[in-house]
């Protein structure tokens, strides 16, 4: 699928958005985020979904001469399309990402970044409560770096970035799309209904006491109803298991 703001291809089980308003370094407008929210929509069935910019920028947030709406209630709602999303996603952060730009490189489920690559949340600086940001940085990398990021709205480079788990690998400018379709690719080959039930796990989770967290595991691994799953099931693929991690290490 291909319109002005996004552009949507398939590569087999795999879905990758780009953002695509490079002349305005992908700032997010009412129709940049009405295409966000239909990409998301529409690759549901995919295994995987990769969001990335248009180079020389993954999104610079908030398009504020433009934003193509009156008042921002008025806004579509690409946070909520992302945060909705049942398939899981990764940012293939491609240059900076600023603000409303920041929120959409962690709503994924995680980040590689290239080499020129940057990170700020802005809100502050430009005088807007911020979004999701507040919730999803904390437990990406940790409060005391969270705090610094939102209260200074200084920018983080890729490399640290990298150092302080903000994003999981760093790459070359131009091998980051291939690698970060090679990931996806990957988690497309895997059973969809685990994927999703560990990803629902993970948000149920994240953040509550050991015990409690144990507990609400328990609670997904039976609703999903794999303890019933047979060692002969088990035993059918493990030499496909053992012959990948060969390949791996060698």
């Amino acid at each position: 699928m291909t319109d002005d703001v996004v552009i949507t291809e398939r590569h087999g089980r795999v879905a990758l958005i780009r953002l695509n308003r490079p002349e305005k370094r992908n700032a997010i407008n009412a129709a940049l985020s009405r295409g966000v929210c239909a990409a998301v929509a529409a690759s549901q069935d995919a295994g995987c979904i990769v969001i990335t910019g248009s180079d020389p920028a993954f999104c610079a947030g908030l398009d504020l001469k433009d934003l193509g709406v009156d008042r921002l209630a008025d806004f579509p709602s690409y946070s909520d399309a992302l945060i909705a999303s049942q398939t899981p996603m990764i940012a293939a952060v491609n240059g900076p990402a600023a603000t409303g730009g920041f929120e959409i490189a962690l709503a994924c489920d995680f980040i590689v970044a290239s080499e020129k690559a940057a990170f700020a949340d802005t809100h502050v600086r430009v005088g807007v409560f911020p979004g999701p940001v507040l919730v999803d940085l904390p437990r990406r990398i940790g409060m005391a770096w969270a705090r610094e990021m939102s209260m200074t709205g200084n920018f983080v480079d890729a490399a640290t970035a990298l150092r302080i788990g903000l994003v999981n690998h760093l790459l070359p400018h131009e091998e980051l799309l291939p690698f970060a379709m090679k990931l996806a690719a990957d988690i497309a080959e895997q059973d969809k209904v685990m994927i999703t039930a560990m990803r629902r796990d993970w948000d149920a989770s994240g953040g509550l006491p050991v015990a409690e967290a144990r507990r609400v595991h328990r609670e997904h691994r039976e609703r999903g109803g794999f303890d019933s799953r047979t060692g002969a099931d088990i035993a059918g693929r493990r030499e496909a298991v053992l012959a990948r991690s060969k390949e791996q290490r060698s």
